[in-house]
């Protein structure tokens, strides 16, 4: 961690997965969805091949997610990505495709980190404005409700909303104005550099690395294994 002292900004931006959220791991969930739903057994190697292709399937293509029926359309590409994904002795029996993508979102779950609602209500206690930000489609605000996070947090903000993902300043922007500050008044906090650190700076951001390992930052960049290390 740099030794430079923390900001006391008036609001914080968040990112999602890898700082409020985790994924938990979903080749087991997807083998014992296709096994219950289809009677398709497929090894554990296959099914985390063909997870692997979908979700760098999805991430090229999460803006298209922009309102339900984009996103009804995104999920159903994304089945037909993991059933092409998976061996071809098993794909004639996933051929229906609301059933595949029923099966998919099954197997895609996530969770808030541990210390994730305690910090988040410690900040809301100083006065902090919480906006997430993050390259997602519109089912973020689900997840979040779901995860019983929403209430906790004063904005969302997903790429597919915005029309531009991390680390183009533009989304940034568009968090700046829904929390109501200027960008100095502001941190941003997440795990990547390329997207966080880099998207938050070019937006005039104070970046701070959220390293879950406990790994160290590079020596310009704040540096947290958690969100409990953020105090004011």
């Amino acid at each position: 961690m740099s030794s430079a002292g923390p900001p006391r900004p008036r609001a914080v931006l968040l990112d999602a997965l890898g700082t409020l959220l985790k994924l938990e791991p979903p080749g087991p969930r997807l083998r014992a969805e296709l096994a219950q739903r289809f009677g398709v057994s497929v090894s554990e190697d296959d099914a985390e091949r063909a997870i692997g292709v979908e979700i760098a399937y999805y991430r090229a293509h999460l803006d298209e997610g922009r309102d339900p029926k984009a996103l009804t359309s995104l999920r159903r590409a994304c089945a037909e990505v993991l059933r092409g994904a998976l061996p071809q002795s098993a794909r004639a029996a996933l051929a229906d495709p609301d059933s595949l993508t029923a099966a998919l979102l099954a197997s895609l779950r996530f969770r808030a980190y541990d210390e994730v609602k305690p910090a988040l209500a410690a900040y809301r206690s100083h006065g902090r404005r919480l906006v997430v930000v993050s390259n997602w489609d519109v089912s973020l605000h689900g997840v979040l409700e779901d995860l019983g996070l929403r209430a906790a947090i004063d904005r969302v903000l997903t790429s597919a909303e915005a029309g531009a993902r991390k680390p183009s300043p533009v989304i940034f922007e568009q968090a700046l104005a829904l929390a109501g500050v200027p960008a100095p008044a502001a941190i941003h906090v997440g795990d990547s550099l390329a997207e966080d650190v880099a998207g938050a700076r070019a937006a005039g951001i104070e970046p701070v690395l959220i390293r879950r390992d406990g790994s160290p930052g590079p020596p310009d960049v704040r540096t947290v294994a958690s969100l409990a290390q953020l105090v004011w």
